[in-house]
Order: structure tokens, then sequence, then C-alpha cells
């Protein structure tokens, strides 16, 4: 019986997915999976029968990524699961930017005990006027599942949309509008854009991107979005181009001490993916790839390990290894079959930065010794027999 520790609350729908040979238990320990929204495991002691970590949404710094590649534990996401929930969200972001709809709203509830509040309105609605976006320039930093649903939309709204990502997929690239003008330099985006949304993953990289440098070559009145990573943006640089006027409006879904309250900041309490549908369909991701991978060895869409799938096990065992990405493993790995006269009919094995996957499909039973063997391999960290 395969066990399943969910450390957040995961929609049934994705839960019901599991067979009878699952089972879900209240605790990490001795768990083999592990399903997680937003609580932190960094903190966490991960147990040894940890095989696999999904995360039911796209950013994973709630997870120990490096230690768990160092103990052979895939951490998979769901990039794309509630990328629709978090584009409407950024359209409202757009035209909570453009127009002052929180003002005037304010000011409706405070003067809702007013007899005369609907002739009042004609005089104080000016004091909430705003700017349509058609015919606007949108930049959009990072065309993932997000990014390239945000641009695609702000097309059809009449905008013209600059998209700009050095590592854009395949996947992204194909579903892309061709009336995107895709974009090499990220700082022509800084010059040309009315608005900017930001869509990138929180790295050393791109920690503070948005920040005095950039929003010094951008255009007076520059209105930001950012629905990514509150990291993303340098809190004291956007609150002193508030202040100045050189930015008019941050728009973001992560509140915090700097920014909440501070003038012309929108804060939203992390709403992005806060759809039914997306708490759905992240639900439903996480459990098809935890499950294929617990039964089948595939890996798709893991952050720490390399997508690899070899179908279903058509012989008598399946034998899968978490290892170091260094030369020599594979030929040690079929030595040890070798050794023990044992045919490989299929093997699969791919690379990702310093670790490494490798599947193969043998013609006999595997016991204890082989995979003793196996991970006596130095630089293996996880073996496992399907």
């Amino acid at each position: 019986m395969t066990k399943i520790n969910c450390l957040n609350p995961i929609a049934d729908c994705g839960l019901k997915l599991f067979s009878d040979n699952y089972e879900i238990v209240d605790s990490l320990d001795n768990a083999d999976a592990a399903l997680v929204r937003s609580a932190s495991m960094h903190e966490l002691e991960l147990p040894d029968s940890l095989v696999a970590i999904a995360r039911a949404g796209a950013g994973v710094n709630n997870i120990p990524l490096e230690e768990c590649a160092e103990r052979g534990i895939v951490v998979f996401n769901t990039p794309g699961a509630n990328a629709n929930g978090v584009k409407e969200l950024v359209v409202a972001g757009l035209m909570l930017a453009s127009r002052d709809l929180m003002g005037g709203y304010n000011w409706v509830k405070e003067n809702a005990d007013d007899p005369d509040i609907a002739k009042k309105v004609e005089k104080q609605k000016k004091n909430y006027a705003g700017n349509e976006i058609q015919g606007k320039k949108l930049g959009v930093i990072g065309l993932g599942a997000i990014g390239a649903k945000v641009a695609n939309i702000a097309f059809r709204l009449g905008m013209q949309v600059y998209g700009y990502d050095p590592f854009v997929s395949v996947d992204s690239a194909w579903v892309l509008s061709r009336h995107i003008k895709h974009i090499t330099n990220v700082e022509d985006i800084y010059r040309e854009c009315d608005y900017i949304t930001i869509h990138v993953p929180a790295l050393e990289s791109t920690k503070g991107m948005l920040n005095k440098e950039a929003f010094a070559m951008m255009k007076d009145g520059t209105r930001i979005l950012n629905f990514s990573r509150d990291t993303l943006v340098n809190d004291a640089d956007i609150k002193e181009a508030l202040a100045s006027g050189k930015i008019a409006k941050y728009v973001t879904d992560f509140p915090n001490p700097a920014i909440a309250g501070v003038e012309n900041v929108i804060a939203l309490p992390h709403l992005g993916a806060s759809t039914e549908e997306s708490e759905d369909n992240c639900a439903i991701m996480a459990v098809k790839q935890i499950a294929d991978f617990i039964e089948n060895g595939n890996i798709k869409n893991s952050v720490n390990y390399p997508a690899c799938d070899a179908g279903i096990c058509a012989t008598a065992s399946r034998v899968t290894i978490c290892h170091k990405n260094i030369p020599d493993m594979l030929t040690r790995f079929t030595g040890v079959f070798a050794d023990k006269s044992i045919n490989i009919a299929n093997m699969v094995s791919k690379s990702k930065g310093d670790w490494a996957y490798t599947i193969l499909d043998v013609e006999s039973e595997i016991d204890n010794e082989i995979q003793d063997a196996l991970a006596a391999v130095e630089g293996v960290v996880k073996v496992r027999a399907i």
C-alpha cells in the first residue's frame, strides 16, 4: 500500500483518482509521497521512505529542492494547471491599474448612508477617472503557461503586446499569437511599455530584477503588475519610484509589511490561483504525476530531475535510479545486470543539471542483492524496483 500525505487540503476530485492501492495518511512519517500547496517543507524532517513530492501549483520555493535531489526525492509541480485563473486576475489587475476602481468603490462605501449619494456621484466621479488599455503597450516578461495566456488575451483586448523570454518553451511558442512582438532585450520593454507584467520564477538571478535601475529606464507613469512572486520586485525601490511618480501604480498579489497600505499600491491576498477550477486542475495533475511515477517510474514536470518516460513496463521488472550526472554511470549500471546474466530489454536515461535519472526494463525479477549493488555505485542516491 502506497502512503500519501497531504500537507495542505487537496481537492477531492484529484485524490479520488488514486486507486485502492493508495492510502491517504495523516502524517509525513513513513509516507511514500507528499502532496503540498503552500505549506513550507524547509523545516520538516523528510522520512527515508519519501520518494516524491508534488506541488499542486507552479512555484516550488516552499520545498527544499536541493536536499530532495540529493536524497533521490523527485519533486513535481503543475505548470499550466492554474494558468487561466492567474491570467484572469492579471486582466483584473490591468483594469485596477488603469481605472481608479478602488477609489470609487471606497467612496461609495463611505457615503452609503448619504440620501443624496446618487446626485453626488456625478460630481465625485471625475476624481476617479482613469485610462483605457486599448492601444497601450504591454510588456510581458516571461512567456510560460501564464505569460503566454496573458499576452494573447491582452492583444485581443486591443493592446500592443511585447513579449520577452529568452528561454520560451516550444509549447508556449506554439500557443503565442503571431501578433505578439518578440523582444530580445528586456530593457526595450522597460523603455517602450506603458504596462509591465512579470511572469518568471523566483530564482537568485531574478530576485529584485525590477529595481531602481529598471525603473529609471521606464516611462513616467508606467504601471507594474506582479502576479508571480514578491521577491521579483525590490520593495524599497518601487516605493521610491511610486513616490516620485515614475511608477503610477503597482498591482501585486503579494502583500508584505513594506508595501501594504502604500499609496498607489494595490495589494491582493495571493488570489491568483484561488479559484475552484485552478485548485481542481492542480490536484488532478499532481495526483496523475505521482501515480505515474509510483506505478511506472515515469517523470513529467519535475523541477529537480529530468523528464523521463518509458511508458508502461512490458518486461518482468523495471528499475529506476536517481543519480548524479557524472560519466560512466550507464556502463556501471549495465555491468551489474551483466554480472547476473540479466538481459536489459529497454533503457531510458536523461540528465538535468547536476542530476540524472535512468529507467531500465529487465527480463528477470529484481532481488535485493541487485538493488543493493546498484545503490552501491558511486553517485547513486536512490534505487527503486517497480
